[in-house]
């Protein structure tokens, strides 16, 4: 059986995230909330046996990766800077408003990565680590828009926004493709892929 598990979690809630601030890859770190997040999501994630866990460098998405990797017993294999966060640009930490709104074009922001770029990274690093982990289960830790993009392209439908720290589980099959099963922490009806 060549079927590769993803655990795909969006990092905990930062200060930036609570004001509603667009982070990108600004390296924000966790809070307080952030981490219990990250400890919540160990606890969920351990009935399960991982092969590995891997991260985005940035902080926060770094630390949570640490704290359930040290939940479940475990050693976060390495970060990829595949999974950073989409670059937002000149729209980094801001909130809505008309300064943000002088920004907007389609599908994003001046001077920000495209969604169509930041879907081909994401699903690009997801695909490799399906190759280079063929058959097992691993844990990625990375940034909310990001999965959003990459797990819309697997899916083939647009997917709202991700929730911090909460399980999205989706299965590689390199004939197959993409089949995503808990989105956002609740089981989808039909698998989506």
């Amino acid at each position: 059986m060549t079927l590769t598990t993803f655990a795909l979690i969006r990092h905990g809630q930062t200060d930036w995230n609570a004001e509603r601030r667009l982070q990108g890859s600004t390296d924000i770190p966790l809070n307080d909330v952030g981490r219990g997040q990250a400890r919540d999501a160990a606890v969920a994630l351990a009935g399960t046996e991982w092969d590995a866990i891997v991260s985005s460098p940035l902080g926060r998405a770094a630390e949570t990766a640490d704290l359930i990797a040290a939940g479940l017993g475990l050693a976060v294999a390495r970060r990829v800077p595949e999974l950073t966060e989409r670059s937002f640009g000149p729209a980094e930490g801001l909130q809505d408003g008309p300064e943000l709104d002088a920004l907007r074009i389609p599908g994003g922001f001046r001077g920000a990565e495209s969604e169509e770029a930041a879907a081909d990274r994401g699903l690009a690093a997801l695909e490799a680590l399906a190759e280079e982990f063929r058959g097992g289960r691993v844990l990625v830790v990375t940034h909310g828009s990001l999965l959003r993009v990459s797990l819309s392209r697997a899916a083939g439908r647009t997917l709202p926004s991700i929730q911090n720290a909460v399980l999205n589980l989706a299965h590689h099959h390199p004939a197959d493709g993409w089949n995503l099963e808990y989105f956002n922490g609740e089981r989808l009806a039909a698998a989506v892929g």
